[in-house]
Formats: structure tokens, sequence, C-alpha cells
């Protein structure tokens, strides 16, 4: 998925809305497989335990945790991402138990979106402070780092105490990459220390203006990274590419979705990688045409420009 001054494309799921039923998700896994196969970098599932009709957006609907390892059987080589896990609502434990088990079963190829939290029905649903959850969010980052990467922990914790014991299994290659959402209510500084990357909402992506912001707050990130090292920045944006190449970058739904022919899409996705974006998270889930369409057309005319990158094969997956 990364790499310095490149930029590399995933997918958002779901590739359609929940809309009342469950039959717009039918079928998507076939999609994922097909994503997989044209050599996307990723795929992307979002954490919303509880649907709020007032929020508007059920997300996948599925448990990411159980969600990711159906698609981790399903694919061979493409990243599996949060977008977010949500780790002020789980404990630390069950998240590194989870997180660690699809790690290994698909050799490696886990990459944890997480974040703080932002639906408000969730906070006393779960029996938990909100106005706390900066804490938490940054305890359970500690908590589960040291369950994941120590052979013995010792944790003294407000979400818990152990010694003497050890999570099973550990991941794939030592360690899961942990990518701060947003802010996640933490300091820049915090974020730049203690995340493995940082994924940040576009700004205005119809023109220029929004991409000089985004660069502003690269660059400010950037150079608090201790000791100048590379850590990627990601961002995300929901599409609706229609067949018309030449369409202009068009703002719709408030600026939350870009309306774009292809040629609008490489234009944005160059500048976001000249101001060092790594990685691009689509979500088609507005589209107008069907998702298959889409995906085919992102394929063969906008993932050439923006190829994943060679690494390793996953590592054995025969569980």
């Amino acid at each position: 998925m990364f790499a310095p001054d490149k930029l590399t494309i995933g997918v958002f799921l779901p590739l359609r809305f929940y809309s009342g039923n469950m039959e717009n998700l039918q079928n998507q896994a076939d999609l994922v497989e097909e994503i997989d196969r044209q050599n996307f970098a990723s795929v992307w599932v979002r954490d919303v335990p509880l649907f709020d009709p007032n929020f508007g957006d059920a997300g996948q609907v599925f448990d990411p945790f159980v969600y990711l390892a159906y698609l981790a059987a399903r694919t061979k080589n493409v990243s599996l991402a949060t977008g977010s896990a949500i780790f002020t609502l789980r404990h630390p434990i069950d998240l590194a138990k989870m997180a660690s088990s699809i790690d290994v079963m698909s050799g490696g190829r886990l990459v944890l979106g997480i974040a703080s939290g932002d639906r408000p029905v969730e906070f006393p649903a779960y029996g938990i402070d909100d106005v706390q959850r900066d804490v938490r969010f940054r305890e359970a980052v500690e908590f589960f780092r040291n369950l994941t990467q120590y052979p013995l922990s010792s944790i003294q914790s407000s979400l818990g105490q152990l010694a003497g014991v050890e999570l099973l299994p550990k991941p794939a290659t030592g360690s899961i990459p942990l990518v701060v959402t947003g802010s996640s209510r933490q300091t820049l500084d915090w974020i730049a220390e203690h995340s493995d990357g940082w994924l940040t909402y576009p700004d205005a992506t119809a023109d220029i203006s929004g991409t000089q912001r985004l660069a502003k707050k690269i660059s400010a990130w950037r150079e608090k990274i201790p000791g100048g090292l590379f850590k990627p920045h990601m961002t995300n944006e929901w599409i609706d590419l229609v067949e018309d190449p030449n369409y202009p970058r068009t703002p719709l739904r408030g600026g939350f979705v870009l309306r774009t022919g292809r040629k609008g899409l490489i234009q944005l996705l160059e500048e976001w990688q000249k101001i060092g974006v790594n990685h691009a998270a689509l979500g088609i889930q507005f589209a107008s045409r069907p998702p298959a369409e889409v995906i085919q057309e992102l394929a063969e005319e906008v993932l050439p420009l923006f190829p994943s990158h060679a690494g390793p094969n996953p590592l054995h997956t025969g569980w």
C-alpha cells in the first residue's frame, strides 16, 4: 500500500449502502475477489456497531473483523483495512485477539485504521463516558501494542491489569500497522509519534484549493514525526465516476461526494500524490453506475497510473 512519494488505490466497502434490507450487499464479495485479481492495493471496511437512523449511515453492516476474516478467505493479495476500528468501544484484549487472528489467517495483510468514535448514541449504549474517550483511546493503543508485540505482557491500566500471560497468535510479521483516523481527539504531536500512519478527510476535491489545504496539514504532521521516519498519509473520497471521461470535477451532497469523469479523477489523484498522499481509498457507494462497471474502469484506466507496490507474497494461509 505504501511507499514515499507514491500513491496507491484502494476501494472502500460497502459498494452499495444498506437501504432497509440486505439485498444491496449480496454478491459484494464476488466483486472484492475481482478487486483482488485486478491488483488494487486494499479494501476497506467500516466499524459501525449500531445503526442510528438519525445519523443516516449503517456502514458495512457486518462486523468488520468477521467480514475481513471472510474476505481474507476469498482473496489472495489485497490488503485488508479497517476504516476505522473504534478503539474506545472495544476492549483492547478483544481487539488484539481478533486483529492478530485475521492478520495470521490472511498471511499478514491486515492494516488497522483506528478512531475514537463520533456517533453519540454508541457511548451510552456501551456504558462508556464519551468525554474521556481521548484518554481511553490512548490507553487502548498502548494496551493493544503491548499485547501484540511482547511475548509476556505486564500491563497496569485503567482498562485492565495483567501479568505473565501472552496473547496468541502474534501478528504474522511482528506487528499490525495502526493508522490514526482524523484527530481521534489527539494532538498532532501524539499522532506523529504514536501512529504508524495518518488517515484524514481530503477537504474539498472539486478544485485545487482543497488539495492545497490538505498539503499544509500533511506537511505540519510530517515535520513532527520523530527522526524524519517515513509514515504514510491516506485519504478517501466518495466518487460518482460517470461514463464521460471529460466530465468536470463537480461536488455533490454539500461536497461530500465528487462526481467526475476519469480524467478529473486522475487529475485529483496526481494532485494528492504530489503533496504526499500515499494511498487513496475510493468509495463508490453513491455511484450512479453499477459497481462492477466502475471497478472495471478504475482497473483499466486509472490503476495503471497508480499501481500497487511489489512486495513479499503473503505468508502461509492454509489454516
